[in-house]
């Protein structure tokens, strides 16, 4: 057990707080311009997968009235097939997780995306709502796989230095998906109606699988795999070993993506049905609304990214978090336009700014040979454990109602972010980071250390044997060394 202390405690916070020596911030433009042709495309099609994922994902929460309006049934009940996307997402990382450590991420993700496309469309057809849930359930599995697929390619491509800014930025995808979302309801919905919405939505996921069918893989990955075919390796081997050595960090990582994803659903998904039914705004209105705190979102990642590379991974999620408690009065509490506007740029600014950093945080807390089932299957378990986050807000909202006899969906919203914000900070303090990691070196050390290990422990045995059969005993034969 370490000792606290006073000096213990000032060190500790001058570690997350005050950048090292000569880790002062670089130009970001120059970041940005720093990659060569093999990384700008990587990075550009992990990007689009991503933004994809979001585009297809929010076609539900944007429609969600219109919808529930065309099948006769109530939000709440719409909103489960939300529930059931992110309950089914686990599933497909799992899969395309292993597909990828195993066979690499460009086929199966081109996979993934063809998917997206085929389900996107049949959802546009569904002729009632147990359709609609199942196809989006089925949705789910392929949404689950393409986060740490796309994660892993870009993040091992990256240069060191430069991690943190395309972390923000990739994990924006996910803001401008929702941004281009709302931008295809607001064309599509008053004049073609919310089928169109899933059919226009094909488009972004056929621009990424052309553009990941030029991705090379990673010299990461090659690697790692290199490792497993010449060390004869079974995936169960490799996973009891990355089990053994990381579970607590695996059950770390799950707790902290359950608390990210209840502070992103709980304070998009809901957010534009909160507009339309508890205040009465318009879809043009709501959908205003919607690119507004989007663009506050796409800022929020690129800039608490950016600053993560120099202050610390868990320094800017803390201070990130700290700040939205800050604006939850703004966000929900003012009932004219303009002031609830500025709330949600404001939240989401810091919500995606937490989330700005998690790509690389994540890849960089991954074992070997794990850089894309760890995170994504980390993701999205988290995503499991909050995948309930819309639909409890929609029934508590629709069980307290308000004098004129509305949902209360604001006060559910505030007390239900509020108390995750306070769980992301706690959870995020105690936890570590590996900020700057080398993937390449610290993939070969980690491997290399295991197989000396097991070395030392045959020669060991096999010393043990021979004293044995010779009549004598090792000194650590002693029962009671065990103890020691």
């Amino acid at each position: 057990m370490p000792t606290i202390t006073t000096a213990a405690v000032k060190a500790y916070l001058y570690d997350m707080f005050v950048p090292k020596v000569g880790n002062r911030p670089k130009n970001p433009i120059k970041l940005l311009r720093g990659l060569n042709h093999q990384q700008r495309i990587t990075f550009a099609a992990a990007f689009m997968a991503w933004m994809v994922d979001a585009v297809d994902f929010f076609t539900v929460s944007l429609s969600a009235t219109e919808v529930a309006a065309a099948f006769g049934k109530d939000v709440s009940d719409v909103t489960s097939a939300i529930t059931a996307t992110l309950m089914l997402r686990p599933i497909g990382a799992l899969i395309f997780g292993i597909l990828a450590d195993r066979y690499g991420r460009r086929i199966p993700l081109m996979i993934d995306l063809a998917l997206f496309t085929v389900i996107e469309i049949a959802t546009g057809f569904s002729n009632s709502l147990t359709t609609f849930i199942a196809l989006r359930a089925v949705f789910g599995i392929c949404m689950g796989g393409e986060w740490g697929l796309g994660n892993a390619l870009a993040m091992e491509t990256l240069p060191h230095d430069s991690r943190g800014i395309f972390s923000g930025i990739l994990q924006e995808g996910y803001a401008a998906g929702y941004l281009v979302a709302a931008l295809i309801y607001y064309a599509a919905i008053p004049h073609l109606g919310w089928r169109a919405l899933y059919w226009f939505s094909i488009i972004p996921a056929i621009i990424a699988l052309i553009l990941v069918y030029f991705v090379p893989e990673t010299d990461v990955w090659r690697q790692n795999r290199a490792y497993a075919t010449t060390n004869r390796k079974h995936l169960y081997q490799l996973t009891l070993e990355m089990l053994k050595k990381h579970w607590l960090r695996c059950i770390y990582a799950i707790l902290l993506m359950a608390g990210f994803n209840f502070m992103s659903h709980g304070s998009q998904d809901l957010y534009p049905t909160f507009l339309k039914v508890q205040l009465g705004y318009s879809a043009s209105q709501a959908t205003v609304a919607t690119v507004v705190m989007n663009i506050g979102a796409i800022i929020g990642g690129l800039l608490i990214g950016y600053l993560s590379e120099y202050y610390g991974r868990r320094t800017m999620i803390i201070w990130s978090c700290a700040l939205g408690l800050c604006f939850l009065p703004l966000w929900m509490l003012p009932t004219s336009y303009t002031p609830l506007v500025i709330g949600a740029f404001f939240i989401q600014f810091c919500v995606q700014g937490a989330w700005g950093v998690i790509p690389v945080h994540l890849a960089e807390l991954s074992p070997p040979g794990f850089r894309s089932t760890f995170p994504g299957l980390a993701y999205q378990l988290g995503n499991l454990i909050s995948a309930s986050a819309a639909q409890i807000e929609a029934v508590a909202g629709e069980q307290h109602k308000l004098p004129n006899g509305k949902p209360d969906y604001a006060r559910v919203q505030m007390i239900l972010l509020g108390v995750v914000f306070g769980f992301v900070i706690v959870l995020t303090m105690i936890g570590s980071e590996e900020r700057g990691k080398d993937f390449m070196k610290a993939d070969d050390q980690e491997l290399n250390d295991t197989e000396n290990m097991k070395d030392i422990s045959a020669t060991l045995d096999g010393q043990d044997s021979m004293e044995e059969g010779m009549g004598s005993k090792s000194p650590d034969s002693n029962p009671l060394s065990s103890h020691l």
